[in-house]
């Protein structure tokens, strides 16, 4: 669904709902008290629907939450379309992933009532909304039945109302790189002071690369070559030009014209990757350079596991803010990726193969969680087009050279 139609049921469904859930919560409390929370939870729940690169950067999160409770079931309330990624990483039991499709709005309806008996049956002790001011999640969070609700809160900033029945709030702090605050989350679940869990940060380390076979990759190796026989014997660049959901974080085409016109004077071979969307962008990218060497692979890759194969078989990525810098993080592969409208500080990958490229304005970051990812931006994204193509190549060619000589 729309980025925005989703925004606008989120708010005008959303609030009612969260207002409706805070007061009854009040009620109960006032004729029960506050409910009994387990010493030790049996159950926890995560709920993390947002992009899938979202979870790479939790995965500090789910370590902890394994070594501070090795006897409790880990279990994620996610959208469908982002289940792979968390397979891949393999973080808990396939059995304990709860999925929702957002392809349709009767499908989301009926995957939500569908989720949420699935959750109370469950029975969980905790749940962590790892999501940055939603009102779905929280309301998830809340009719899961779980005894400790942890969320994130914004404390005096308005306009962010979700409710009052989240009874671990969590400050988000826009200072502190996500992961971080994942794993604040997971200190917030034994009861403290306010705010909860005031932690030192940890330093974070970069997650575990994905593992192939030899022979799994030997094959992708093959069938590439075999598909595009010019790559055979040259330096691979892959480049994803896309902005996804969010065109504000894309880096200019032309600038990508340009430096794709460089890399192939350099003597690479350039391929451009995404999803089947992102073809008519990387269609216009190829016919710019008319060179044998640059090619679309956009559509081309088979699941996530299939592009990071190929990732082995690349020396080189360049992408916009998104899902591949992300996965990246899960490879060795040499990357660089372009911020602006949201900031590295922030959403980094944690990986030493991964270079940003940031320029701080006035204006950035302008994605933030207080305004819902919205951008006043009228379009014209100065803080990545003020990186230029040259830069970009230079950055480029050390790093090609650095791998050259490993």
């Amino acid at each position: 669904m729309n980025i925005n139609f989703q925004r606008a049921v989120d708010r005008i469904a959303g609030v009612p709902i969260c207002a409706l859930l805070s007061g009854y919560d009040r009620f109960r409390r006032f004729l029960f008290g506050a409910p009994i929370t387990p010493a030790q939870p049996k159950r926890i729940l995560i709920i993390l629907l947002s992009e899938m690169g979202s979870l790479v950067l939790a995965q500090p999160m789910f370590a902890k939450l394994k070594q501070q409770y090795p006897d409790a079931s880990l279990h994620i309330l996610m959208f469908a379309k982002n289940r792979e990624v968390l397979d891949l990483m393999a973080v808990m039991p396939k059995e304990n992933v709860i999925t929702i499709s957002d392809k349709s709005l009767r499908g989301l309806l009926t995957d939500m009532l569908s989720a949420i008996r699935v959750m109370r049956s469950l029975k969980f002790d905790v749940v962590i909304d790892c999501e940055l001011f939603t009102r779905v999640s929280s309301i998830f969070a809340y009719l899961s039945g779980a005894t400790i609700r942890v969320g994130f809160y914004p404390h005096t900033q308005e306009g962010l109302y979700r409710g009052d029945f989240i009874n671990r709030p969590v400050m988000y702090n826009p200072y502190r790189h996500l992961s971080q605050q994942f794993l604040t989350m997971v200190a917030a679940i034994p009861p403290g002071g306010t705010p909860v869990a005031k932690a030192a940060a940890v330093e974070l380390s970069a997650p575990p690369l994905l593992e192939f076979k030899e022979s799994e990759l030997q094959q992708v190796g093959d069938k590439l070559h075999e598909d595009f026989p010019v790559l055979v014997g040259k330096k691979l660049v892959l480049v994803y030009p896309d902005g996804g959901i969010l065109p504000i974080r894309a880096w200019p085409p032309e600038y990508y014209m340009r430096l794709c016109d460089a890399l192939l004077q350099e003597g690479c071979a350039v391929a451009l990757i995404g999803l089947p969307d992102a073809k008519p962008l990387a269609q216009q990218i190829v016919t710019h350079c008319a060179h044998p060497h640059c090619i679309d692979l956009t559509g081309y890759t088979k699941s996530v596991r299939h592009l990071l194969a190929i990732f082995n078989h690349a020396s080189l990525l360049i992408t916009n803010d998104g899902g591949p810098g992300q996965f990246s993080a899960l490879t060795r592969l040499p990357t660089l990726v372009f911020f602006g409208p949201e900031t590295p500080a922030l959403y980094s990958p944690l990986a030493p193969n991964i270079h940003c490229l940031y320029t701080s304005l006035s204006c950035s970051p302008c994605l933030t969680a207080y305004n819902h990812r919205n951008s006043p931006c009228d379009g014209d994204n100065q803080c990545l087009k003020q990186i230029t193509p040259e830069q970009v190549f230079g950055k480029a060619r050390e790093l090609l050279t650095a791998g050259h000589n490993e």
